[in-house]
């Protein structure tokens, strides 16, 4: 029995050591590139921060997708909504610090995601997936149809975020901008590492590899999937806050069912259910998107298109879940 104990205590110790380890890596990479980013190309930081809040949205479908196996492709509403959020706040009701614009942000978009979640968690399958569709067009429509709030399709203008705190003031080459969205970045992605190696965590993996004997267990899988859905739709909201203070105009195009299929094609390119794979993805996609559209602006299409095709062919796991893969097997081939 003594001996069975020491096993049980043992393991989670040895695997909480590991998940600290990896938590630690993960930001220490997000900062070192970060920093290397602002110094290598201090022309494109638009661009760079860009890339960040699009990695919210990728990392925010990667908890509902790659954890819970929750098919959607309308979680470009979450975002948009956080974006229209912060820029009504600052538009219309003179709110222009920048974190308080982003905790509305993240409060709005949970409120969408709670709403997006209590329709689309109704089905499953290809059901689920046309409704979570349906879902992106609604909310599309919606803010075309308030114009007075939100500009409709001319955009909405007048968000002017004034300095963080009363002292870093944003400037016209986006350094202040990158800073901060490289500092949300970081915490948001921590905070999501201890969410998703949580109890809580591990009950959504269970549920998205069996959610019937979950259910046996006697957990409410509607109920976990809807705080995910919530907590989810947090982040897409910070990203589209984030979003909406850097260009400091909020576009229809933040609420379009394009922009849900290509944060979901950003995840797929850098795995799922792993965090990592979603910003690596969305930094390969966005990247690889600029350089080649520049280079070829008539046939930069047909280019990625082939990338795709050739991750999903030699790479299924992802970018940085094939190379998690074969890492692990070098490892144990070496020992």
């Amino acid at each position: 029995m003594a001996v069975s104990m020491a096993q049980n205590t043992a393991i989670p110790l040895a695997a909480r050591s590991r998940i600290d380890k990896g938590s630690l890596a993960g930001v220490i990479a997000i900062v070192v590139i970060g920093i290397l980013g602002f110094y290598l190309f201090p022309d494109n930081l638009a661009l760079l921060t860009r890339i960040i809040a699009m990695a919210l949205l990728v990392l925010s479908i990667d908890l509902v997708t790659g954890y819970c196996g929750v098919a959607t492709l309308g979680h470009a509403a979450l975002f948009g909504a956080g974006a229209y959020g912060a820029g009504i706040a600052s538009a219309h009701f003179g709110i222009s610090e920048p974190v308080t614009m982003t905790l509305i942000g993240a409060l709005i978009g949970s409120v969408a995601g709670l709403i997006s979640g209590l329709v689309i968690l109704r089905a499953h399958g290809l059901a689920q997936l046309v409704l979570s569709i349906a879902v992106v067009h609604l909310f599309h429509e919606a803010a075309n149809k308030a114009s007075a709030w939100t500009g409709g399709s001319d955009g909405l203008s007048g968000i002017m975020p004034e300095a963080i705190f009363g002292v870093f003031e944003f400037d016209l080459w986006g350094r202040t901008a990158y800073i901060y969205g490289l500092v949300i970045l970081v915490l948001v992605f921590i905070v999501l590492r201890l969410l998703v190696r949580s109890p809580f965590g591990m009950l959504a993996r269970g549920i998205r590899e069996d959610h019937i004997r979950v259910s046996a267990m006697g957990a409410s899988v509607h109920s976990v999937l809807l705080r995910m859905y919530v907590i989810s739709g947090a982040v897409a909201g910070i990203g589209g806050a984030l979003a909406a203070i850097s260009t400091q105009v909020v576009g229809l195009d933040s609420l379009s069912f394009t922009l849900s299929a290509e944060a979901m094609v950003m995840l797929v390119l850098g795995g799922t259910g792993s965090l990592f794979g979603g910003i690596v993805g969305t930094v390969v996609f966005m990247w690889f998107e600029d350089t080649v559209s520049a280079l070829n602006p008539f046939h930069w299409l047909t280019i990625i298109g082939a990338l795709l095709i050739g991750v999903v062919l030699f790479a299924p796991k992802g970018i940085f879940g094939s190379a998690a893969a074969f890492a692990i097997r070098l490892k144990r081939g070496r020992s």
